[in-house]
């Protein structure tokens, strides 16, 4: 059986043994929700270590770290080339992060309702400012509680070698929140993405801490940079952020 071969069987493995787990950690989460919250964080954690498990031993893909996590509160700008670095949040950030995410998310059967429970800013794209309220109240409430949070500000999964410009909703919570960025580079497209998905290595590469309070200019160009950092030299591009005027939201 040759590589290609290989990599089939592997995926579908994966997909045979994950997916059904995945569900058990949602109905899980679920019937947790109304009675305990760290409870719900605990089962999140325990999906996202059962995933990178199900793509260690079945897909043989190596996760390797590079850099430091710093202490105190911050907000992690990720790379988002597959679901990959979505699914392994909770695992690869500790101190239950915060994601931001599409308000879509919030309807799916059982995930749904443990996502709420877990902890995370829902927002409702089409609602605009409205919209950009009630994510700027959760934000703050969370805040409160000391944990990190967690945002792709590029909006959505994108393609290996590329670097498209940051959504300008990113900026705003950058100012919102006025807590450091970590930018972190992430190249997990190559392995995970494909059809079959492939064994290999992925690679989470943690940027310097970007300090509150820049221009927007400013922290848009050091973010960009900073997890564009595992793309060859040439496929580095300028910012030219969109005129959307929501955050960066993981498209699952």
């Amino acid at each position: 059986m040759d590589r290609a071969d290989m990599n089939g069987v592997r995926t579908a493995l994966f997909a045979l043994i994950f997916y059904p787990g995945s569900a058990i950690f949602a109905i899980l989460g679920m019937l947790a929700a109304p009675f305990s919250e760290r409870v719900v964080q605990r089962i999140a954690y325990g999906w996202a270590a059962f995933h990178r498990a199900c793509a260690a031993h079945i897909l043989r893909i190596r996760v390797v770290l590079e850099g430091e996590r710093p202490a105190g509160q911050v907000i992690y700008a990720l790379r988002h080339e597959s679901f990959f670095e979505a699914i392994e949040l909770p695992r690869l950030l500790g101190n239950n992060p915060v994601p931001f995410a599409k308000a879509e998310l919030s309807r799916i059967p059982f995930w749904g309702r443990a996502a709420r429970a877990y902890g995370m800013v829902f927002v409702e794209r089409t609602q605009g400012a409205t919209a950009l309220r009630t994510m700027a109240k959760a934000a703050r409430e969370y805040k409160k509680t000391g944990r990190d949070f967690a945002i792709f500000p590029e909006g959505t999964r994108v393609p290996v070698g590329t670097a498209p410009p940051l959504r300008s909703g990113f900026a705003g919570i950058y100012k919102l929140m006025n807590l450091p960025v970590v930018p972190v580079a992430v190249d997990s497209g190559h392995v995970y993405r494909t059809k079959p998905k492939r064994s290999g290595t992925i690679t989470y590469r943690f940027g310097e801490v970007i300090p509150p309070g820049l221009d927007r200019a400013e922290v848009e160009a050091r973010v960009h940079a900073a997890i564009n950092a595992l793309n060859p030299q040439d496929q580095r591009v300028g910012v030219s952020p969109s005129s959307s005027s929501l955050p960066g939201l993981p498209d699952r």
